[in-house]
């Protein structure tokens, strides 16, 4: 059975909150939310490359961060059932949703296995993370056709 939340984890939560909320990190969410929408490995891949990009830097920040926070939650540092709300981990959800159709290619290209792994975990751990996972996944694919679309103009 899982640990109860304790106080300690509300407060590492809020702290957590609270560094989403800096400049550059805001532009980086922005980024992964609105206009980051990988076809395939090779699209990621693109960006992953582009060193000295602002797209490189919002790639590995955001990626960086919800890596280390699933790293909490894997390890029972952080309550997993506070940490699965919606209202904090729903970008988390959005980001790997995101690559999720490709992440077996895409550790195969990067020649990692453990790419996206810590957010994999934290992701499909429990069944209703899994179902969130699929929720999302077709939330994305309407996200990318808007998006596809107010690029197009059509």
């Amino acid at each position: 059975m899982a640990k109860k939340p304790t106080t300690a984890d509300a407060h590492l939560i809020l702290e957590l909150y609270d560094l989403r909320r800096e400049a550059e990190m805001r532009k980086a969410r922005a980024w992964w939310a609105g206009e980051f929408f990988p076809q395939n490995a090779d699209d990621f891949i693109k960006v992953a490359w582009a060193m000295g990009t602002p797209q490189n830097a919002w790639l590995r920040q955001v990626s960086g961060y919800w890596g280390i926070v699933a790293s909490f939650v894997n390890t029972g540092l952080l309550n997993e059932g506070l940490f699965l709300q919606p209202g904090f981990s729903g970008e988390l959800f959005l980001i790997y949703a995101k690559i999720h159709p490709f992440i077996k290619d895409l550790r195969k290209k990067l020649n990692d296995p453990n790419v996206f792994l810590e957010v994999e975990k934290a992701v499909t751990h429990t069944k209703w993370g899994r179902n969130r996972l699929q929720f999302m996944v077709s939330r994305v694919e309407v996200m990318r056709q808007r998006a596809t679309e107010a690029k197009t103009g059509s």
